[in-house]
């Protein structure tokens, strides 16, 4: 089974304490649908195309966990507490394997 990603490109953050609240929120709710992160802000160098304010990736145990995450009524709540002060681009994107 291929797993699925969860990745977020912040543009705008106006509210760091809203930014705060959600990621104390969701976390555990991610992490009940199998979420694991693997990048949460931290240093980067952006080499090409626009720079972000920060950058999120959780992998899943498969796209269709990723999916019914992101839909579930928990998470929606949870992401409601900075969606009114946050700007980002946010994909779910299946895996792939060449092996």
């Amino acid at each position: 089974m291929k797993k699925g990603y969860w990745i977020s490109l912040y543009i705008k953050v106006e509210n760091q304490d809203n930014l705060k609240k959600y990621a104390e929120t969701v976390t555990p709710i991610i992490k009940s649908f199998g979420g694991i992160p693997l990048v949460r802000g931290g240093e980067h160098h952006t080499y090409d195309g626009s720079d972000f304010v920060r950058t999120v990736i959780w992998e899943f145990p498969s796209y269709k966990k990723a999916t019914e995450c992101h839909n579930s009524r928990e998470y929606q709540n949870g992401w409601a507490l900075a969606k009114d002060t946050t700007e980002r681009h946010m994909q779910i994107i299946e895996g792939f394997n060449i092996e």
